[in-house]
């Protein structure tokens, strides 16, 4: 609806609230049936409907729903309300779980979810006003990113896509981006500096560029799964988190992620008062569970279901780098970062896509102040020309930079092998400033594993015996022997040697007495390099 000057002099205040309530429904999914049809067709909910469901009932006071195009270029000089309604972005501040939150949702119904020049100002106000106030940002991404028709001219387009907040926003308050639908481009890059990225699995995309543009660029076809679909950005890079069924999945996803975390920075991990302690059998299986043969695996997730609050795992990136396990959980009601090697992939060994999940995951749980569990069954680093040519010495080295970085209380516990660099990148020994490292009497602790050790330090002893293979076991028990829980706590590199079924309480004692705020010496320096 437009009004002149002339006639709004003309009304009375009751027909000005009348028109201005018409003009705010005609923009209601009500009133634009036929596209929100086609939007359930697809399988999808309309931009209104999720955040709806998303925020607590009541609670979402939406900004610039009467908000229209920009007319800053020819393409779209004679666009108005009626041909992109609320610029195709619904965006306001709500609440989840009683905390406030803010919400840009692109509306894949509006010209493909492009985001246009008005779209992008109600996006950046509300990004402004998470970081004023220290409100978790999130994003429903379903649309094409850049509206291209505002977009091809250069007076406008560099008044455009500011992620300063976003930079600014990083570690002060949590910041997610669901990609509910097609999220190649500007969505990405929104996505690119976000804690959680959550995908709905055969709907959603991403990536820097789409398939049309790569066929344009470099002449190559290829599917949008292929290039950004959800099994290839959770399995393969790692970019996205967790893949979910439908949209309400998704969206419940994110309130599960939220509870783990505070509002912002500067207040605390929500805690829950009412929780269970792991079951007795859980507890009890963890002095069986490690098996004598070393080179035998065993379920990872059996252990930490015998150390957290039952049922409060909730794992992050569990299709990536699964040699490594990530996830939030609770221990009597607490928030915790768990990091854990998974002994059934790769015995447990850190490569780089290891590197990259556990470094990004320990500096996001200091940032909003969850303390570190470590896990440790680790035989080192993964060796080799292609280790190396992926970086594995930089990317290792940024492990140990966000654990010595992290100011949280920190436990390690030794279950079975702790060799190595590897007993760095997970926080064991003296190796960090932490409050407590155990170890499991199942435990074997060096500078590298035994029989590659040998191998290479004894070789001429081994080839001058009469029997080389008889001196070559004689020397790999010899040097076993030296590795044990009881000689690992002699020299005091280990506090206390304990038993398995235990590891709860140690770790309970540990955080509850870390309570006091404990302020790290530093140089005088603005901030670390980033080894990567």
């Amino acid at each position: 609806m437009t009004e002149n000057l002339e006639d709004r002099r003309q009304l009375d205040t009751e027909e000005l609230r009348r028109r201005l309530q018409e003009a705010k429904e005609e923009l209601l999914d009500e009133h634009r049936q036929e596209a929100i049809n086609k939007q359930h067709e697809a399988g999808k909910l309309s931009a209104r409907e999720r955040v709806s469901y998303l925020c607590d009932e009541g609670t979402f006071d939406e900004f610039g729903r009467l908000a229209a195009p920009a007319p800053e270029t020819e393409e779209t000089a004679d666009w108005g309300r009626e041909d992109a309604p609320a610029d195709g972005v619904v965006t306001g501040l709500g609440e989840i779980d009683g905390r406030p939150v803010a919400v840009a949702a692109t509306d894949f119904t509006v010209k493909g979810g492009s985001i246009g020049h008005t779209g992008g100002e109600k996006v950046h106000r509300v990004g402004e006003l998470a970081l004023r106030r220290g409100y978790p940002l999130i994003f429903l991404h379903d649309g094409g990113g850049h509206r291209i028709q505002e977009g091809l001219d250069a007076r406008p387009f560099p008044k455009t896509g500011d992620f300063q907040y976003q930079t600014k926003l990083s570690g002060w308050a949590p910041q997610i981006a669901a990609m509910m639908g097609p999220g190649f481009a500007a969505p990405t890059n929104y996505a690119a500096s976000c804690d959680f990225i959550p995908m709905v699995a055969d709907k959603s995309t991403m990536g820097v560029a789409g398939p049309s543009l790569v066929r344009a660029a470099l002449g190559v076809d290829i599917t949008k799964q292929e290039l950004g679909g959800p099994d290839f950005q959770t399995a393969t890079t790692g970019m996205a988190d967790v893949v979910y069924e439908d949209d309400k999945a998704c969206l419940d996803g994110i309130k599960m992620f939220l509870s783990y975390l505070p509002q912002n920075a500067n207040k605390n991990p929500p805690t829950e008062s009412r929780y269970e302690a792991p079951s007795q059998e859980a507890v009890d299986q963890l002095g069986r569970i490690i098996p004598t043969n070393p080179k035998e695996g065993y379920d990872i997730f059996d252990v930490i279901a015998g150390i957290i609050d039952q049922g409060s795992f909730f794992e992050l990136k569990p299709r990536y780098a699964r040699n490594i396990v990530t996830g939030f959980a609770r221990m009597e009601g607490q928030p915790v970062g768990v990091i854990a090697n998974n002994p059934r992939i790769k015995a447990g060994t850190i490569d780089v896509p290891a590197c990259d999940k556990s470094s990004h995951f320990i500096s996001m749980c200091d940032a909003f102040g969850l303390p570190l569990i470590f896990l440790m069954d680790v035989p080192g680093t993964l060796p080799g020309p292609d280790s190396e040519e992926q970086g594995i010495a930089r990317h290792s080295g940024k492990v140990m930079f966000e654990i010595n970085r992290s100011t949280v209380p920190k436990v390690s516990v030794v279950l079975r092998r702790g060799y190595g660099f590897g007993v760095v990148m997970m926080g064991g020994g003296r190796t960090t400033d932490n409050e407590l490292t155990v170890t499991w009497p199942t435990a074997e602790i060096a500078a590298m594993g035994i029989e590659g050790a040998v191998d290479i330090a004894y070789r001429r002893e081994i080839e001058a015996a009469d029997a080389p293979d008889e001196k070559r076991e004689e020397l790999i028990q010899k040097f076993i022997n030296q590795t044990g829980a009881i000689r690992a706590v002699e020299g005091f590199g280990i506090d206390a040697a304990i038993d398995p079924p235990e590891t709860r309480e140690w770790i309970m004692n540990a955080l509850t007495r870390s309570e006091t705020p404990h302020e790290e010496s530093w140089p005088p320096k603005k901030h670390g390099i980033n080894p990567i």
